[in-house]
């Protein structure tokens, strides 16, 4: 059994992690102080520290800097606040093994204390972290949630995901769709073999065939090489058809005969390839209705619905919002080579209050603009989107920019990111390139 220094001086909380831990096998001592932490870790031998970053008699980090001078080796792991996420990173050069935000979810807790574990088991000297971009639970892009939402949304795909069962994926835009359809994929007997994911809505009707079946070089004007489809490519493995509802009456026709006869035959070949695929499906439309009005068949959506998973909308994560939050920042710290470490307290409260309409997408899309224009540790109120500070419920006033101000910041802000590079510009910015120019123009950007 592992033991686990615990020192966190809000009682009620360090009692209800060590029963949680506990629960969990671990053995687990409580310490309200870091004097009495000192006296435990002198008399006994632990595997783990795990301790709050502000204690009452000192901090967290000067603690860190004691362990670490008379045991190396033993893992510590932080516990922080948003405020204090700069402070985490700031531990981690001082050779902590991770650190982890509050509120977090039972889930990441124990993922973080195994990770810390198995590095102690190895007896590896635990390295310096320079630039810390990503935390723990930001290695999959899949949010264990702790909604009431999202927990029954964590148990249909725990159940479907071993199962060959074809998936039907529901929900609004931005709800998350492929993530969920990946996460299946991850979590079943074909998490080695490829997961190909295909948009049926921007895909033609007339291309659809060579797109799904492949075909053979000189086939048709244009096929001037062999070309393998998306059902070849994702054999043995998951294929994801988002926005099946888009797909054509003749191609749902050839769709349910590929999946019937579980074989294909490319475009200008009179030889059949057999393929073992697993089908998981997802629409933002109500397919019900679609199949009453006679678009889309009957039985087509018995084939692809075997099973049927709800992605939740965002306003009803309630919970699981800050995790996003953070995981999002994570993501564009990452992505824009940027070390912006949380949120402030009225971005917090503004965040909670908003109705999120285009959900997960418009979230991250907010925070990944936010990070961009944030010179400093912390997003601030003034880099967020004038319709997302100004809805209804938000009481919080902008005193900063004016929109069009707001908006010519960013772009330049942009610009400069990708070196003037118009075309990566506008896919930061979520416009056309077009627009953008447009944008330029208006306000006198050479």
């Amino acid at each position: 059994m592992k033991h686990i220094l615990l020192i966190e001086d809000d009682v009620a909380f360090s009692e209800m992690l060590k029963h949680f831990l506990e629960r969990h096998d671990y053995a687990v001592d409580v310490s309200y102080t870091i004097n009495n932490a000192s006296t435990l870790l002198k008399k006994k031998n632990y595997d783990l520290v795990f301790t709050d970053l502000r204690l009452p008699d000192g901090d967290g980090i000067e603690f860190l800097k004691q362990i670490k001078k008379t045991n190396s080796l033993i893992p510590v792991v932080l516990m922080t606040s948003y405020a204090e996420v700069s402070n985490a990173v700031q531990a981690m050069k001082q050779g902590a093994f991770d650190y982890i935000s509050k509120p977090f979810n039972p889930s990441e807790v124990l993922e973080v204390i195994g990770n810390a574990l198995e590095v102690k088991k190895t007896d590896h000297v635990i390295p310096e972290v320079e630039n810390i971009k990503t935390s723990t639970k930001a290695s999959s892009d899949f949010v264990t949630g702790i909604s009431a939402a999202s927990k029954t949304l964590n148990e249909y795909i725990h159940l479907v995901a071993p199962t060959n069962m074809s998936v039907l994926i529901t929900g609004e835009s931005g709800t998350g769709k492929e993530v969920v359809a990946k996460n299946i994929h991850l979590k079943s007997s074909r998490s080695n073999k490829p997961f190909v994911a295909v948009d049926c809505g921007a895909i033609p009707k007339e291309i659809a065939s060579s797109e799904f079946f492949g075909h053979k070089k000189g086939s048709f004007t244009g096929a001037t090489d062999d070309k393998i489809g998306h059902f070849e490519s994702a054999n043995g493995g998951t294929l994801f058809l988002d926005e099946v509802g888009n797909l054509s009456y003749e191609n749902q026709i050839q769709l349910l005969r590929a999946l019937q006869e579980r074989k294909v035959k490319p475009i200008g070949s009179s030889d059949e390839i057999s393929v073992d695929i697993r089908l998981i499906t997802a629409t933002n439309e109500d397919l019900l209705k679609a199949v009453e009005k006679g678009d889309f068949r009957e039985d087509l959506y018995h084939r692809l619905n075997e099973f049927s998973i709800k992605v939740p909308n965002l306003k009803d994560r309630h919970d699981d919002l800050i995790l996003y939050a953070d995981f999002f920042l994570n993501k564009a710290n990452e992505q824009l080579n940027k070390a912006v470490a949380g949120f402030s307290k009225e971005v917090l409260t503004l965040f909670q209050n908003y109705q999120w309409p285009g959900n997960l997408r418009e979230l991250s899309n907010v925070i990944k603009r936010a990070t961009l224009l944030t010179p400093s540790d912390v997003i601030e109120v003034h880099v967020l989107p004038d319709e997302l500070v100004h809805s209804k419920k938000s009481n919080i006033p902008s005193n900063k920019f004016s929109t069009k101000e707001n908006e010519k910041e960013l772009i330049i802000t942009v610009l400069q990111k990708v070196d003037n590079n118009k075309t990566q510009a506008a896919k930061l910015l979520n416009i056309t390139r077009k627009t953008l120019y447009n944008k330029m123009k208006e306000y006198s950007l050479n």
